[in-house]
């Protein structure tokens, strides 16, 4: 019996040990990309205002790339789709479902996300109504940029009588969904219905459709091989 029991707790602490010492399963990036985002849901913004709730598939096809990742990928004449974004903006939140929905459709597998929160240059009017830096962007950002910037909007301010400034320059907004085929940026769409004035709003089902007919369009460009995807043709 002592015999039996002696093997027994041996037994019992090899299992123990192999139990406590086997790694945890490595989250895949759509398992991260479903947390990240999903993780905010109702929580408050910095606005003090509750951040839209949203659900993510397991299986969505967001795959996390840096912006050096998404320049290099340009310079070996790839094409992919990449989406420029961040969790906690209430734009990207309200296009995201539709987006990826389309996405499915579509068949497309695969969109490459980077974060822009952090690796953007920030411009702003001070008190005296000159145009300052805040914030430096990444080396990379500005190489991005550069190279996607024939489908970028321009970088505007609003000065102190409501006004729109031009800066002269291209930004990357979130969300921007941009199509390169061929290392070369053919279409950007952010998918946003002009009914929607509040981000954090109640979406309606006409400015769903609107989202969702977007990019199906965006998807169809990039399926086609972007042969006859004009730019703005969505």
């Amino acid at each position: 019996m002592k015999k039996f029991l002696k093997v027994l707790l041996i037994f019992i602490f090899i299992f123990t040990v192999t139990a406590c010492s086997t790694p945890e399963k490595e989250k895949t990036d759509a398992e991260k990309f479903k947390e990240e985002y999903e993780s905010l849901n109702g929580t408050e913004s910095s606005s003090g205002k509750t951040i839209r709730t949203i659900s993510i598939s397991e299986d969505n096809p967001f795959v996390y790339a840096t912006e050096d990742d998404i320049v290099e990928m340009i310079d070996n004449n790839e094409t992919f789709v990449v989406y420029f974004g961040f969790a906690s903006c209430p734009w990207c939140r309200s296009i995201l479902e539709e987006m990826e929905r389309a996405a499915k459709d579509q068949n497309i597998n695969k969109i490459y996300y980077v974060d822009v929160l952090d690796i953007r240059d920030v411009q702003e009017i001070n008190s005296e109504g000159n145009i300052v830096t805040t914030k430096e962007g990444t080396e990379g950002y500005h190489s991005l940029v550069e190279k996607i910037g024939d489908v970028l909007s321009e970088y505007t301010l609003t000065d102190s009588e409501g006004e729109k400034v031009n800066l002269g320059v291209k930004r990357i907004y979130a969300p921007n969904v941009v199509v390169v085929s061929n290392g070369k940026a053919i279409e950007m769409e952010e998918g946003i219905s002009d009914e929607l004035k509040d981000p954090y709003s109640t979406l309606t089902d006409n400015m769903k459709k609107y989202t969702y007919n977007k990019f199906k369009c965006l998807f169809e460009c990039y399926n086609d091989e972007q042969n006859t995807c004009q730019k703005n043709a969505c």
